[in-house]
């Protein structure tokens, strides 16, 4: 294996920067100008309704079964990607090869102006895809370049520098989004248009700061015959781990249901307050912009609090925050409300998934192959945002309402929340991680 000196302040800074490099994917084209934009030129005679390979839809369930989609292949493959990065010592060939995916993609849907819907959601699935599956390999880097004292820490970094990076992009996008007379365009998909192209830029610019800075990560195990099954071989072996660990099991129980709740509300809010609250986006995208500037503080709170308190207690007040949060936004029907359920979203977005991402981190066996576990919690993080999309898709195409999908989030948090209580109550003595 080759030797990696852990805590290299070097190292750690081109680890976090990928999280600058890749997070305006998720603010700019999942949180707050393609939703928008998407919702806007899919309107047409049929109200929402659009015509995607013949068959008729209502937009907003195409675009949250597309995120479904796009986890789904990533949750499937990556044990596959794993386990051929392992064995030949390539694991920051894949993720350049996702962040090129992704990167592309974002830049393409440049081309779509809503009467090519088939190549929009095809190319938003794809951009979904390359960030999904770089996120297995980045994700797994955590516990090899740092000691575990610093997890919570440097995973918290790496979120606020995410939010950070997203800001200044949209900040940036913003201007030729609500001011495009100033810049002569008179488009009025340009600027949108200009801002998915300039996510693709950014992404794949400052992901070569993390790709010259980070290891090979290489073990030199021997030959493997049955490389194309073995990573699939790992997950099970990590799955029999797993469930003969009680604490591990409950824990990734609760973190299933907690993250189906967590991704569908990030992925689902734009839409949700274009189309069900009809929002404009003149308001609509400043309030996601707030909550990553929020978010930055309350990553940072939140591990502060976990310091204090232990990753378990601080993750149960994040998830009871989650449940009250989404349970006010049913009775919300105007910008005040919504923004108001806003901030609280970016106080307890970045601090819980950045808890849970470092908490597991913590409850990895001594081990030299990290790439397997943290392929294991991948998997199911993918599977709970593809559970999640398609559920809400789902409820809304049942009942035509997208309101009625909160009775479904509100039932993943407190789902989650009970696992965590029975695991703080059954084992107090060891969940007192720091």
């Amino acid at each position: 294996m080759q030797d990696i000196q852990k805590g290299d302040k070097r190292t750690i800074r081109g680890w976090v920067m990928y999280d600058w490099a890749n997070s305006v994917f998720q603010l700019t084209i999942t949180s707050a100008i393609f939703p928008v934009y998407y919702n806007a030129v899919t309107k047409n005679d049929h109200g929402s309704y659009v015509n995607f390979f013949g068959v008729d839809v209502i937009n907003t369930v195409i675009y949250s079964w597309a995120i479904s989609a796009a986890f789904f292949i990533v949750a499937i493959f990556s044990p596959l990607f794993s386990s051929i990065a392992d064995y030949t010592g390539r694991r920051k060939t894949f993720m350049k090869i996702f962040t090129f995916i992704g990167a592309v993609s974002c830049s393409m849907l440049f081309f779509f102006k809503g009467d090519n819907i088939e190549f929009g959601i095809l190319t938003f699935m794809f951009g979904a895809l390359g960030y999904a599956g770089s996120l297995v390999f980045y994700n797994s880097f955590l516990p090899v370049i740092a000691e575990p004292a610093d997890h919570d820490r440097i995973s918290a970094r790496g979120y606020s520098m995410g939010y950070l990076g997203g800001v200044v992009l949209l900040l940036i996008n913003l201007v030729f989004v609500l001011f495009p007379g100033v810049f002569g365009i008179t488009d009025s998909t340009l600027p949108a248009r200009l801002a998915f192209l300039s996510v693709g830029i950014w992404w794949i610019g400052f992901a070569q700061i993390t790709f010259r800075r980070l290891p090979k990560y290489t073990f030199g195990h021997a030959h493997e015959k049955n490389l194309l099954t073995k990573g699939y071989r790992e997950l099970r072996n990590v799955f029999n781990i797993v469930r003969k660990s009680y604490t591990m099991s409950v824990y990734l129980i609760g973190f299933f249901f907690i993250t189906m709740g967590i991704l569908t509300t990030m992925y689902m809010a734009a839409a949700y307050g274009g189309k069900q609250l009809q929002l404009p986006d003149t308001i609509l995208i400043p309030i996601i912009l707030s909550i990553q500037l929020v978010g930055m503080l309350g990553a940072y709170s939140f591990a502060r609090l976990s310091g204090a308190l232990g990753n378990f207690k601080a993750l149960i007040i994040a998830v009871v925050a989650w449940i009250l949060i989404v349970t006010g936004v049913y009775f919300v029907t105007d910008s005040i409300g919504f923004s108001i359920a806003a901030f609280f979203v970016g106080l307890v977005m970045g601090g819980s998934q950045s808890l849970a991402r470092s908490t597991y981190s913590k409850m990895i066996p001594e081990t030299q192959d990290h790439t397997s576990f943290f392929s294991f919690y991948d998997v199911m993080e993918k599977m709970a945002a593809v559970l999640g999309t398609a559920t809400y898709g789902l409820i809304e195409a049942l009942t035509g309402n997208m309101k009625n999908t909160i009775f479904a989030l509100i039932a993943y948090f407190a789902i989650g929340l009970l696992f965590l209580l029975i695991l703080l109550k059954r084992t107090p003595a060891v969940l007192k991680v720091h």
